[in-house]
């Protein structure tokens, strides 16, 4: 995505926060499920020391094995309409704005070379943060309502248990309560979530990519992109799974267990280990890596479109 000639540089930032939010919505209708099941395994347990307690899921295959038999396949998608308006904005801002911010900063520290053709790994990183987290910030509103509906279960109760009808009931019955900050309640523990995993997702894909090239062994084309995309997923899950874990229980809790991220965090490793920022971490890499590969290969796609698109406009 880096290529100089490559389309992401030539439309419009506009046009790459669409092809970026249209990319990613494509995404999350596969992994969507797995998404569920994470949130699921990552509440199981929350705040007990107990651990000699059987788990009621006890891995990804077997959890949502039971969540489809429980809830049909309704209750696998549980979410899915609040997960394309979040991934809109997320991933809108996190890919549509990520070769601009990089540009900007290259243009800044390397004034006398071209901004794009710079790769530098520390504004690689602060440009996918800093792109990250503001789609963190517009899309907090609907990964709250979808954390709660994920976690809702008729059948297995884990975790707070909250029922909304829809994606409007949830975020109406959120501004009744607490306003605009209500809608926005937990956005600092998505804002570090996000900004770690933004931070690695792109830097990452591109050094892959342009390492893998220098091989000789594999051409640009949809190969190269897939294996770039799948070693990007793998780091992405090992960093951010922590703050997967602290995002999912602050955006679930319906009183105040946790005044914060770091309280969460605190509370969380003092009763379970160290091990509980992990919980979830298969569903974790079953998820992200699938994501990412599905997101990044559809996004070398929209952006031709939104390249093409805008060519036609400027016509």
């Amino acid at each position: 995505m880096s290529d100089n000639k490559s389309a992401s540089q030539k439309v419009s930032t506009l046009g790459g926060f669409l092809a970026g939010g249209l990319a990613a919505c494509g995404a999350v209708t596969v992994t969507n499920p797995i998404e569920l099941v994470k949130t699921r395994m990552q509440l199981e347990g929350e705040l007990s020391s107990a651990t000699n307690k059987p788990r009621t899921y006890k891995n990804p295959f077997q959890a949502l094995g039971l969540i489809y038999k429980n809830e049909g396949i309704r209750g696998c998608q549980k979410g899915l309409f609040c997960a394309y308006i979040y991934q809109l904005g997320l991933n809108g801002c996190r890919l549509g704005l990520y070769e601009p911010v990089r540009n900007f900063l290259n243009g800044l520290v390397f004034p006398s070379r071209e901004a794009h053709s710079v790769q530098n790994i520390p504004i690689n990183v602060v440009s996918g943060a800093l792109s990250g987290i503001a789609g963190a910030i517009i899309g907090s509103p609907f990964y709250l309502i979808k954390t709660r509906m994920q976690s809702y279960s008729t059948s297995i109760q884990i975790g707070e248990q909250t029922h909304y009808k829809s994606t409007w009931d949830g975020l109406s019955s959120q501004f009744k309560q607490g306003g605009v900050l209500g809608l926005f309640k937990g956005v600092d523990a998505a804002i570090i979530r996000t900004g770690m995993g933004s931070s690695v997702q792109l830097p990452i894909y591109n050094f892959a990519k342009h390492e893998l090239l220098k091989t000789g062994w594999i051409d640009e084309g949809t190969h190269l992109h897939l294996l770039s995309s799948t070693i990007s997923g793998l780091g992405v899950g090992v960093v951010m799974n922590p703050g997967d874990v602290i995002l999912t229980r602050v955006y679930n809790q319906q009183g105040n267990k946790y005044s914060g991220p770091i309280d969460c965090l605190v509370k969380t490793v003092k009763s379970e280990g160290v091990g509980a920022l992990y919980k979830g971490f298969g569903a974790q890499l079953l998820r992200i890596a699938p994501h990412t590969v599905l997101t990044l290969t559809f996004m070398e796609q929209t952006m031709k479109l939104a390249y093409m698109v805008e060519s036609r406009l400027g016509a």
